[in-house]
């Protein structure tokens, strides 16, 4: 069953986070991983939420968004993410 990972991500320090941009989408694609918007224009509906950049992407399954996760390639990248930037993220299943 397919998979939807939704992040959205504040960065704090743009020059640093480019090195993430351009290294991640290895790893993603790796994983089965798709990237499906990546912070293009973002218009809130309804509520109060205030997406920063708005990254949504589609795994196979949520057990291959749980193995990016845990890859060791990734997880330099990811101590890189968590530095320069904040980041809130949900997996949810697809249909």
């Amino acid at each position: 069953m397919p998979a939807y990972l939704i992040v959205n991500i504040r960065v704090n320090d743009p020059v640093a986070y480019e090195r993430y941009k351009a290294e991640v989408p290895a790893l993603i694609r790796k994983h089965g991983g798709e990237y499906l918007a990546r912070g293009g224009k973002c218009e809130v509906l309804e509520g109060d939420w205030r997406p920063n950049r708005l990254v949504l992407f589609r795994f196979p399954s949520l057990k291959s968004i749980q193995a990016l996760d845990a890859d060791p390639e990734y997880q330099p990248l990811k101590n890189l993410r968590q530095s320069v930037a904040y980041t809130e993220s949900v997996a949810v299943e697809g249909v």
